[in-house]
């Protein structure tokens, strides 16, 4: 783990990508002041997959596959995976929290964050900010 990375969740990866996107100019500018502070973004494969289907519903397969294009050849980008292990720890905290109104993808990303000692998330979700992470941009 490198210091001062910023989780990237997927409706803010998608409002990235989509300029009609209400979220476009906060996420942007976010994402701006972490590359220009030397951070890097980390996300894990459920949440390309969660951002490249939901790209597909909305945009089609060009916008997808732009999707795909923007992750790989980032320099900026860590990626981590789910696998066994974490997700059967998901599974728990899922379970665990079946009070609140989190996704699966949602408490992998928990999951993964906690690990991870990554404090700040790049989204428009608040189910971050109600599970104790920094949202940003801050809203």
């Amino acid at each position: 783990m490198a210091a001062g990375e910023v989780f990237a969740d997927t409706p803010a990866l998608y409002a990235l990508i989509d300029r009609r996107d209400g979220n476009h100019p906060a996420i942007r500018a976010a994402v701006e002041r972490v590359v220009k502070a030397g951070r890097f973004l980390v996300m894990t494969d459920y949440i390309v997959a969660e951002t490249v289907n939901l790209a597909n519903a909305r945009g089609g397969r060009l916008v997808a596959n732009r999707v795909l294009d923007l992750i790989e050849q980032s320099a900026g980008i860590r990626m981590e995976w789910i696998g066994v292990e974490r997700f059967t720890r998901t599974k728990a905290f899922f379970r665990k929290h079946s009070d609140h109104n989190y996704s699966f993808t949602d408490c992998t990303s928990f999951i993964v964050m906690k690990e991870e000692r990554i404090s700040e998330v790049l989204t428009t979700d608040a189910h971050f900010r109600e599970a104790g992470f920094k949202v940003l941009p801050a809203t």
